[in-house]
């Protein structure tokens, strides 16, 4: 990390509150002339070009005009063993699972694919702007080894588990309940907390996990509440009656988590589409995190989120890739699919709105706007530098942009990592070039 203090020029866009709409300016900051002073990784300023290169002559200016700085994004349900199966042609999700998933992530019992996936895997999401990632990775210590040494070697705020597994998935890709225990809790110790790393535990969903697993992630979440939890919830109605099958005591599918004690406000549950009256009052009740992943649903056939009826239960909703079933590590594409999944259900998505999401909204969702998600002054340096002119369809289209409004909505809908000029982690400039 440089001891050299930097200043970043350019427009800058932060958010303090979530936008209700574009009149909503209070709940941002937007600088025609912008500076964010860097020292040692944080952000020691955030302001007007000129008081902030006052506050600091001897800085380094990196000047990214006209470009937009605005916070790196974050990108909250991933799978990082899955980076060779994106765009792989057609199933639902059980069939997907068996006929593309595990048979990928049987290699990351290998520490050198493992580690070569990893390196691969981090130039992508930085590639696109993303700075932060919650990621499940194999059954095989290996796999969250290698993600996490490769996060470190970054600098990365990083969030991660391996997967826990015993029943329901071929030879090679399952643990048992007290292995899963013991390789999470040893892989808890190693990570989570060290540098910029923290640990989800991640038994991956109801169907490939016993009850006794699911008592042991229980008891793991219990000794180390600091910790995250992710799983699947709700993704296919397929999945759902299998499920329920393996689980007949259950009251729905969350209650199967519930009476395990896996569902609190640091529990982020991928897709969440299928949900039951009493679910949603669960939710509502633990502060459990749904995560909108709008590419992997409309690839899988699975359904449609409904952003706003969790919403209107004052549940606080994240959005994600999901690589691979997802078909890009765009957040940029992300916000595009999402916009066409709320579309169809009579659901907005403005442009502001949709930025916040994947800025503020989503470290809200972590517990974590104190260090990531906005430019304000001590959070952690981490920045995207976007081109909304980044390609010939996007300049054309931006010729005739008149707001900021307008230059968000060119990116959300036609932008990718081509728009991506520069992003910054920890102050230091990291999109991998070819």
């Amino acid at each position: 990390m440089s001891a050299v203090a930097k200043i970043l020029r350019g427009r800058t866009l932060s958010f303090h509150a979530e936008p209700t709409g574009p009149e909503d300016t209070a709940a941002y900051s937007y600088r025609e002339d912008g500076a964010i002073l860097i020292r040692e990784g944080r952000i020691t300023a955030h302001g007007a070009y000129s008081d902030i290169v006052r506050e600091a002559p001897e800085a380094e200016v990196v000047d990214h005009r006209p470009h937009l700085l605005m916070p790196g994004f974050i990108d909250l349900h991933l799978h990082f063993p899955q980076v060779q199966v994106v765009a792989s042609w057609g199933e639902q999700l059980l069939d997907w699972l068996n006929t593309y998933t595990f048979p990928a992530e049987v290699q990351f019992a290998d520490p050198a694919h493992a580690e070569r996936m990893a390196r691969g895997f981090f130039d992508l999401i930085l590639g696109h702007g993303t700075t932060t990632a919650v990621a499940f990775c194999s059954v095989h210590p290996t796999s969250a080894d290698a993600y996490f040494a490769e996060a470190a070697r970054r600098n990365m705020r990083m969030i991660g588990g391996k997967v826990m597994m015993d029943r329901n998935a071929p030879e090679g890709l399952t643990d048992t309940a007290q292995r899963g225990y013991d390789e999470t809790k040893a892989l808890i110790e190693r990570w989570h907390g060290k540098g910029r790393g923290s640990y989800a535990i991640s038994p991956r969903f109801a169907i490939t996990s016993t009850p006794a697993q699911l008592e042991a992630a229980g008891a793991l979440v219990a000794e180390h509440p600091d910790a995250y939890v992710q799983t699947h919830l709700s993704e296919n109605r397929d999945e759902i009656d299998f499920t329920l099958s393996l689980y007949p005591d259950a009251p729905d599918y969350l209650g199967i988590y519930e009476r395990y004690g896996l569902v609190s406000d640091k529990t982020l549950l991928g897709h969440a589409i299928h949900l039951e009256p009493r679910e949603i009052e669960l939710l509502t009740a633990t502060g459990g995190k749904p995560v909108f992943c709008p590419t992997s649903n409309l690839f899988l056939g699975s359904g449609l989120f409904d952003d706003a009826g969790l919403r209107a239960n004052g549940i606080l909703n994240g959005i994600a890739t999901d690589i691979g079933a997802g078909t890009s590590y765009s957040m940029l594409q992300t916000l595009n699919e999402g916009y066409k999944i709320l579309q169809l259900q009579n659901q907005k998505l403005h442009p502001l709105r949709a930025f916040h999401w994947i800025t503020r909204g989503n470290a809200e969702v972590l517990g974590q706007v104190d260090q990531i998600g906005t430019l304000d002054v001590g959070t952690e340096a981490d920045i995207v530098v976007l081109n909304a002119k980044a390609t010939p369809a996007m300049a054309l289209r931006a010729e005739a942009a008149t707001s900021l409004s307008q230059e968000l909505f060119i990116l959300q809908m036609l932008g990718d990592d081509r728009a991506v000029a520069e992003t910054y982690v920890a102050g230091e400039a990291m999109k991998p070039r070819s």
